[in-house]
């Protein structure tokens, strides 16, 4: 019984599809930016002290029963921030990796659950940001914390 022109057509729809998703970076990158008005050594603290960034963290304000253990140095490279929360927050940890005094702060965020989130992208990662708009959803919570945090600086 030969194949119909739709079940040809549909199958090089779905191949053509999964190629696209296979395109798309194995790396992924998100970030945000808001403007603050106050000085760099006026919101350097905020960011680099592990304790103090949970002050104007969204996703600690997300969860009220969030467990959460630092470790480390309070502030600079190796201070970090383990953290269990609930479903909309998840599990993970933050980890300060290089440090400017009022110039540079760089993190390492790893999510373990409920999807784990780091390094190369999976083809599954792939094909769920090609569906799900993955900046859109990480935008609302990355804004939420900038503004939390300029409105702690500006106040």
């Amino acid at each position: 019984m030969p194949l119909t022109p739709w079940i040809v057509a549909l199958c090089m729809l779905i191949v053509a599809f999964l190629l696209y998703v296979n395109s798309k970076p194995d790396r992924g990158r998100f970030e945000r930016s808001l403007l603050i008005n106050a000085p760099a050594e006026k919101i350097f603290p905020l960011i680099n002290d592990m304790a103090a960034s949970l002050t104007w963290n969204p996703f600690v304000k997300k969860d009220p029963n969030i467990r959460g253990e630092l470790s480390g140095p309070a502030a600079g490279v190796g201070a970090r921030y383990a953290f269990v929360g609930n479903k909309d927050v998840g599990t993970g940890s933050v980890e300060i990796t290089d440090s400017r005094a009022s110039d540079y702060v760089h993190m390492h965020l790893l999510m373990q659950a409920p999807l784990a989130m780091e390094g190369n992208t999976t083809y599954l990662m792939k094909l769920i940001s090609t569906v799900l708009n993955m900046d859109k959803m990480m935008a609302r919570e990355f804004d939420a914390g900038l503004a939390a945090l300029k409105q702690q600086v500006e106040a």
